[in-house]
């Protein structure tokens, strides 16, 4: 039976940024489930750079259903994780249930690959504290408050933790996930 790999997302997460990781893993071999609030069909968002404008746009993306509910995740089950970014991040942060998920990760020292404003969820947990991550540009206050080092970087390596700025990352970030994955979670 393939290892077992955990996405972590919920409305408005960046469709590329869960599709990419879902289907690259599944491609190399993973059985992937993606666990949400509640068992529901989720609806991912765009982001994109326009020019003239002061940060990035937003636009209804694709839906997908989530195969759990964060209640029903049992995280000893699955040899990573894998944390999108998009708005999602910021409400789910403040959910017990993905603080539980999360920290089982980090305190079996299981991989975990976050993108963008992923690490929203694990600075909030206060995993990060003596890492190093990268994640969106705009989080790098974010990511010093919480007591981490902010790397500009699209595939940030710090032990088991895999870290991105944002999709236009995708190559570099899955390529250094995967590499950490065969080493810790191989495919049975």
């Amino acid at each position: 039976m393939a290892a077992r790999i955990l996405i972590v997302t919920g409305d408005a997460a960046e469709s590329l940024e869960v599709f990419y990781p879902y289907q690259r893993l599944v491609e190399e071999g993973y059985r992937v489930e993606i666990a949400a609030p509640s068992r529901k069909r989720l609806q991912f968002v765009v982001h994109d750079f326009v020019e003239g404008f002061d940060t990035y746009t937003e636009k209804p993306g694709y839906t997908w259903p989530a195969d759990l509910a964060f209640a029903e995740v049992d995280p000893a089950q699955y040899a990573a994780l894998v944390l999108p970014g998009g708005r999602a991040p910021e409400y789910l942060r403040n959910d017990p249930e993905v603080q539980r998920i999360v920290r089982h990760f980090f305190e079996a020292d299981k991989p975990v690959a976050q993108i963008c404003h992923g690490p929203l969820i694990t600075l909030r947990g206060g995993t990060l504290s003596g890492r190093t991550t990268s994640a969106y540009p705009a989080l790098e206050p974010d990511v010093e408050a919480g007591g981490a080092v902010f790397a500009d970087g699209d595939a940030v390596v710090d032990g088991l933790l895999v870290s991105a700025r944002a999709w236009p990352d995708h190559p570099g970030w899955m390529r250094a996930f995967i590499e950490v994955l065969r080493e810790k979670a191989p495919i049975d």
